[in-house]
C-alpha cells in the first residue's frame, strides 16, 4: 500500500515470539508481511488488530515453508503488495525430539527444511529487493546450535546449519545486506511442557535467575533492524547469561 514506509517479512507470525515481533515492528512503522502454516485464525486476528491501528499495514500470508518452491511466491506477494522489502525475520521452526535409534528420514527432513533449507532460500530470494533497500535478515536461532540438547540432535545440527548460515550471508551480500541472528534461552516453555522441576534446574542455569519474555527478544529484533547499521554476522543472545556455561 506505501513506498514509503520500511516492510518486513516475518515468517511464523501469528503466535509466540513471532507474533511479539509483529507486534513491535508494526508499532515501530513497520508495514508487515505476515507468515503462517496452521495457525490462520491466530493471524487473521493479529492482523485486524494491526489494521485496525493503520489500514492497509499488513499482508497475511500462509504457506508450508516446507515446500520450497512456495518461498520465492511470498517474497513476491509482499513486495506486489507494498513495493519494497526491508527485512526477512526466519521465525518459523519446527522442533520435536529425536533421540538416536528412533530418528526416521521424515524427522530429519521436516527439521532441516524449516530451520536451515526454508530460511536459506528465503534469503536468496529476498535479497535482490534486500540490497536495493538497504536492508537486514535476522535468523532465530537457539543456545542449542552451540550446546545440544539431549534426544535433540537432528533440531541442534539444523540450528547450527542456520548460525553458519548467517555467517556465510553476511559475508556473501555485504555491504548491501546485513544478516545476523538471536540465540533466545528461557523465553517460553516448549509447548510440550516442562515439569516444575526442570524448569527450576534450567533457571538455576541462568545468572539473571529468571526466564525472559517474547518481547526481549523482539526488542532485540529491532534494535539490530534500526538501531545497528554497522552489525552484522553476529549471533545475538537473549538468554541472561546462560550461555556463558555455569
Amino acid at each position: 500500500m506505501t513506498d514509503t514506509r520500511p516492510v518486513a517479512l516475518v515468517t511464523g507470525a501469528a503466535r509466540r515470539i513471532g507474533a511479539s515481533i509483529a507486534r513491535t515492528l508494526h508499532a515501530s512503522g513497520y508495514d508487515l508481511a505476515l507468515h503462517c502454516r496452521r495457525s490462520r485464525a491466530e493471524l487473521d486476528d493479529l492482523a485486524k488488530e494491526f489494521d485496525l491501528q493503520r489500514p492497509g499495514s499488513v499482508l497475511v500470508l500462509q504457506a508450508d515453508l516446507t515446500s520450497v518452491e512456495m518461498l520465492p511466491d511470498l517474497v513476491d506477494a509482499a513486495l506486489e503488495r507494498f513495493g519494497r522489502l526491508d527485512a526477512l525475520i526466519n521465525n518459523a521452526s519446527a522442533f520435536e525430539a529425536t533421540p538416536v535409534g528412533s530418528v526416521t528420514p521424515a524427522q530429519w527432513d521436516e527439521l532441516f527444511a524449516s530451520n536451515a533449507r526454508a530460511p536459506f532460500f528465503l534469503a536468496q530470494a529476498a535479497a535482490p529487493a534486500l540490497a536495493q533497500a538497504g536492508g537486514c535478515i535476522i535468523n532465530l536461532v537457539d543456545i542449542y546450535a552451540e550446546r545440544p540438547l539431549a534426544r535433540h540432535p537432528v533440531y541442534c545440527m539444523a540450528k547450527a546449519a542456520l548460525v553458519m548460515m548467517t555467517r556465510a550471508l553476511a559475508l556473501d551480500l555485504a555491504p548491501q545486506v546485513r544478516v545476523n541472528a538471536i540465540a533466545p534461552g528461557a523465553i517460553l516453555w516448549p509447548e510440550s511442557g516442562k515439569t516444575t522441576l526442570e524448569q527450576q534446574a534450567l533457571l538455576a542455569r541462568v545468572p539473571l535467575a529468571r526466564a525472559g519474555s517474547p518481547q526481549d527478544v523482539a526488542s532485540a529484533a529491532l534494535w539490530l533492524l534500526r538501531d545497528a547499521p554497522y552489525v552484522t554476522g553476529e549471533i545475538v543472545h537473549i538468554d541472561g547469561g546462560r550461555s556463558l556455561g555455569i
